[in-house]
């Protein structure tokens, strides 16, 4: 019995290890080749021990200004849509939330439908009307789409942490008087913060480092992060894999930090619904 123990504990540990491996070397690989001189990055056999340079990250500020001028389009994009975002998805979620019938059903199911489908299909559709409404290479559009890919989801998990909440609590606030607008501030976004910061956390990660959209929809005074990035890798002058490195280092780690730091309000909005009582 000891040994059967044993052995399925250093099988999760197995595992364990190999999806730390699988998910974490890209990310270490790119964070200590940003630090390393140029020729040793792809040494063979493989440097691990060199002098750590900031020689890349120099001359990421030098040659690459307009990087870090993405990287503030990139912010404010992902401020605007997380905020557009969550407004949304709470009220939305609060309506399925304390209302139910057949309609309020079929239409939580055309929501996930929405989200199921590729952003693909609808970049190129919507870009004959974004060009019309004169919104391409802006920020605006970019904030309403992102928002907007993610409302869906924002929705559903907003109305299973509310349905969490007692009505009766609905009911107290409106004997006092209190309207509707005035129950869901003051009441219910209080007690569903939880299901707030789990939305938030999707649409940062999905606005920061989204590239379609950015591809499709803007040019030069909207361009966000991972399009000058990319921009890098087709550089006509080649790779300068040193500086590549230190731009997707200085890309990652402000997202990186912040998942780490709202882990348990991700692994909450996995799980949403997933439990009752």
């Amino acid at each position: 019995m000891r040994t059967e123990r044993w052995l399925i504990g250093l099988g999760k540990a197995a595992a364990v290890a190999a999806i730390l491996l699988w998910s974490l070397f890209p990310i270490l690989f790119i964070a200590v080749s940003s630090l390393k001189p140029g020729q040793d990055i792809f040494a063979v056999p493989p440097k691990w021990i060199f002098a750590p340079t900031l020689k890349h990250y120099a001359e990421l500020w030098r040659s690459w200004g307009v990087f870090f001028e993405a990287l503030l389009n990139s912010l404010l994009i992902t401020v605007g849509a997380t905020l557009l975002a969550i407004v949304a998805s709470t009220c939305a979620g609060y309506v399925y939330s304390r209302h139910s019938g057949r309609w309020f059903g079929a239409s939580i199911a055309g929501l996930i439908i929405v989200r199921l489908i590729p952003p693909i299909v609808v970049t190129l559709p919507l870009f004959p009307i974004v060009n019309a409404l004169g919104l391409n290479d802006t920020h605006l559009v970019l904030i309403l789409l992102y928002a907007t890919f993610f409302v869906s989801l924002g929705t559903v998990l907003m109305r299973t942490f509310m349905d969490q909440i007692p009505r009766e609590l609905d009911e107290a606030a409106a004997i006092d008087g209190a309207s509707r607008l005035t129950i869901l501030r003051k009441v219910i976004v209080p007690l569903a913060m939880p299901g707030v910061l789990a939305v938030a956390v999707f649409v940062i990660v999905f606005s920061w480092n989204e590239f379609l959209f950015a591809f499709v929809f803007t040019a030069t005074r909207a361009k966000t992060a991972p399009l000058v990035i990319s921009e890098m890798i087709g550089s006509i002058d080649g790779v300068d894999w040193g500086i590549l490195f230190a731009a997707s280092t200085v890309q990652l780690v402000p997202v990186l930090l912040f998942v780490v730091f709202m882990n348990r309000y991700l692994v909450a909005g996995l799980t949403a619904g997933s439990t009752k009582g």
